[in-house]
């Protein structure tokens, strides 16, 4: 028997889909009810019919699941940032364990593989060190800032975000006031006129050194002494006041050219015991102290001794790799983004590390390039994106028969699918971590060492 869009119908929660969002089960069609609980149930109303599946709301909480904890966001049903504000911090790491668990097992075949306890963060409120808010006009014309809804341009104004330190709060609020007074025009993405695109903050959870960051579309803004006096009133710890520019049509959030109006070019922050330039253009984690944790643990699964050459794809601006530096022999970091690779070069100098060089090229061919060229790396690190790494990819890399093979992966089902082809090439998953990078919203990063089998 069919189900209907519109129809209420009660159900009990079981799990989560990899959004986040509960799953239930009427008439075995799987229903997906976003800020659900495992053990909620539930009277749903059915939004939208498929085949085999159905998207529903919930329309009324007939026995709370025992995971659920009180709200404290007024945002979180609206904004399309966390996912599981509504359960408490253990039951998210559950969900979190158990998705990485079912990938490996559904799409890898991983039913033997020994899966380590998720590394939870100490904090899962007020880690992120970045945040990109889309600026608007609210109700009475005022200027509004937040973040975009799920699947929409439409923006949830927030004066304050749990995930965000306290410095971007005072940020947003000078920002918010420095607008009302100036005047100045905000960015309409349909008409492409306007000025006022995005407020793009960072901060160095190490030295607490801020950068405010002004998106527009133009060379600058009226009335810039008026904001940066405003800011350095309000924000501890603020060091840089940045103009980008960006003109483009588009959904990129930042354009290429910077100017420093205030303070400094960039913020200093440190990571395993290195110091690293982060400016606007920058790639960096997100959350520092849980990438410390991670980075950690790649060491440890690289097992240098200091006579190794280590082949770090998709390095970034180096990060990992030279985490890595003082226990290899030498160390290679593989990047496509110009600038990240330009990144790792100054960030390495800064550091004194002399033994790492860095290759702007796409991994794969830089990765059959170096086959070519008779380097043989006895430790690969892979810290792909979420599409993980090409078939062509894997193949070069076992084809150099590195002895170890670190792979970081910011997506179990295309981890689950790599692994797979690993195991075909002669590589074995010999331990796999998953790592809570961002709590509170979906993502699941893993980290996985793998061996190769002897012959």
């Amino acid at each position: 028997m069919e189900i209907k869009k519109n129809e209420l119908v009660d159900m009990e929660i079981t799990g989560y889909t990899a959004e986040g969002n509960g799953v239930g089960r009427y008439r075995d069609i799987a229903v997906f009810v976003p800020l659900a609980a495992a053990g909620d149930r539930l009277r749903v109303k059915i939004l939208k019919t498929a085949k085999t599946y159905a998207f529903g709301r919930i329309d009324k909480i007939v026995t709370a699941s025992k995971d659920r904890v009180p709200l404290d966001c007024a945002q979180f049903a609206q904004c399309g940032g966390c996912v599981y504000r509504h359960i408490s911090y253990q039951a998210e790491l559950k969900a979190k364990q158990q998705r990485v668990r079912d990938a490996l097992e559904r799409i890898g075949g991983f039913h033997e593989l020994k899966i380590r306890p998720i590394v939870g963060a100490e904090n899962p409120d007020r880690y992120r060190n970045k945040t990109q808010l889309p600026i608007g006009r609210g109700p009475g014309n005022e200027v509004r800032m937040g973040f975009f809804a799920s699947h929409s341009h439409r923006i949830i104004h927030c004066s304050e975000c749990l995930l965000q330190p306290d410095e971007f709060t005072a940020a947003m609020e000078a920002f918010q006031e420095w607008a009302r007074q100036s005047g100045e025009d905000v960015y309409d993405e349909e008409t492409g006129k306007g000025r006022l695109r995005h407020l793009y903050l960072r901060r160095a959870g190490a030295t607490g050194e801020v950068m405010v960051c002004v998106v527009v579309n133009g060379n600058g803004v009226h009335f810039e002494p008026e904001l940066v006096e405003m800011l350095k009133k309000k924000v501890p710890g603020l060091k840089s006041v940045i103009i980008n520019v960006n003109r483009e049509r588009t959904n990129v959030v930042l354009g290429q050219k910077c100017r420093t109006v205030w303070g400094s070019d960039f913020i200093t922050d440190t990571l395993c015991g290195l110091s690293f330039h982060i400016s606007p253009m920058s790639f960096y984690q997100v959350n520092r102290d849980q990438a410390e944790r991670l980075y950690t643990l790649a060491g440890e699964y690289a097992g240098l001794t200091g006579k190794e050459t280590l082949l770090d794809l998709y390095c970034g601006t180096g990060t990992i790799g030279l985490s890595m530096a003082k226990n290899a022999a030498h160390v290679i970091g593989v990047e496509i983004i110009e600038q990240a690779v330009e990144d790792a070069k100054k960030n390495a100098e800064l550091n004194g590390i002399t033994n790492a060089e860095f290759l702007c090229a796409d991994a794969a061919k830089a990765a059959s390039m170096l086959k070519n060229r008779g380097t043989r790396p006895d430790v690969v690190v892979l810290d792909p994106p979420h599409k993980g790494c090409d078939a062509s990819l894997i193949d070069t890399v076992a084809a150099m028969a590195p002895q170890r093979v670190v792979y970081v992966s910011c997506d179990p089902a295309t981890l689950a699918r790599d692994l797979k082809l690993f195991v075909q090439k002669g590589y074995e998953p010999k331990v796999v971590t998953p790592v809570d990078m961002f709590p509170r919203t979906a993502h699941t990063e893993v980290i996985v060492g793998l061996s190769r089998a002897m012959s």
